[in-house]
């Protein structure tokens, strides 16, 4: 299997606007043999584009072609079921975030998943961000000490109408933007198990019944604070990133990070006093010291004039294409979306103002 043959659900804005234009370039790992969409003009579109064939259901694209995958770029509710139907079949998924809405419904892909001996792959593009994977070697080097809190922000001032801001959709800001925050901030929380979760939603400018506010604080015994914010009504938003740590921090967006710290072995020798600070014309004193301060930065560079969102996505299918051809293990695993659809379930649970009417399985 040098080179896949995949097929698309949907030729929507994922479908045909991510999925399609990175497959068409990666002809060296992947082949578009088919798509599939309800619309005739997209089918059309898809057959020109790809030179694939086209199709008006999933059922029969499957039914008709062999393919090697199957990529669910299909509205948000339907990711669940088509990717259990599809798995159940033996067939290999790539699922488009987010995956399921229920961490029992994730069991059941994975349950599926096994039986069959089907791959299970879900589109957590983000964790190749180009900013992201800087943060997190800048963390790993130790520079910056031991991390006390990380702040992430995904805001802006937006009002929104469309169909992505709807429940039975599964819509609003914490499905539809959150798989991509809550796993960054998982992989940084650094453990498997489930964190303590404080979650506040609220509807500001959005036209559907689904939130668009969503503040999140993780924390645990001996992990760093997680504070989390997606917001559409941020006119004014804070950095992306915001670590702070013992030696010093860092903070920045997706295109440029600066980080700052002191060396331990260079500050200062210092040790607790319990009398007041008296300074020598016996005047109030405060705690005053000079530290050493080492500063860096990092600015993103586009990979061979590839978009940063190509990138991720090309990165992303880069290390599929490794775990069907030569069996290294996924980057991404299903266990890991289900820790996120763990946390995105207690967040609702907090909040039956917004989600008063739905039954929460345990996590």
């Amino acid at each position: 299997m040098s080179i896949i043959k995949a097929g698309i659900i949907g030729q929507g804005r994922s479908g045909r606007n991510i999925h399609g234009n990175a497959l068409s370039k990666l002809t060296d790992t992947y082949r578009i043999a088919a798509v599939c969409d309800g619309l005739e003009e997209r089918r059309q579109r898809a057959a020109q584009e790809y030179g694939c064939k086209a199709y008006a259901t999933y059922q029969e694209m499957t039914a008709n072609e062999k393919l090697d995958l199957v990529v669910n770029a299909s509205p948000s509710e339907l990711h669940f079921p088509i990717t259990l139907e599809l798995l159940r079949q033996g067939i290999n998924v790539l699922c488009e975030k987010p995956l399921a809405k229920t961490p029992g419904e994730v069991d059941q892909l994975i349950a599926a998943a096994k039986e069959s001996g089907a791959v299970l792959a879900v589109f957590q593009q983000s964790r190749y961000m180009p900013a992201f994977v800087k943060l997190r070697e800048v963390i790993d080097s130790g520079v910056l000490g031991r991390v006390i809190q990380v702040d992430f922000t995904s805001s802006n001032f937006s009002r929104r109408w469309d169909w992505q801001t709807i429940q039975a959709n599964n819509g609003g800001n914490l499905l539809n933007t959150g798989p991509h925050p809550v796993d960054q901030a998982l992989q940084l929380y650094g453990a498997d198990e489930m964190p303590d979760i404080t979650c506040i939603m609220d509807r500001a400018n959005t036209f559907g019944d689904a939130e668009d506010y969503v503040k999140i604080v993780m924390r645990g015994p001996g992990r760093p604070t997680i504070d989390l914010e997606i917001s559409s009504c941020s006119l004014y938003p804070r950095p992306v990133f915001t670590v702070h740590a013992a030696n010093g921090g860092l903070t920045g967006d997706l295109r440029k990070l600066q980080w700052k710290y002191f060396k331990p072995e260079e500050a200062p020798q210092q040790q607790l006093i319990r009398t007041p600070l008296i300074k020598q014309n016996g005047e109030p004193a405060y705690c005053s010291e000079k530290l050493i301060w080492h500063e860096d930065s990092w600015q993103y560079e586009s990979v061979e004039g590839m978009a940063m969102t190509d990138q991720n996505t090309a990165s992303l299918y880069a290390m599929l294409y490794a775990s069907m051809t030569e069996g290294t293990p996924l980057a991404i695993t299903p266990q890991q979306v289900r820790l996120q659809m763990a946390v995105m379930e207690e967040c609702r649970r907090q909040n039956p103002h917004i989600y008063p009417s739905n039954v929460y399985q345990q996590a």
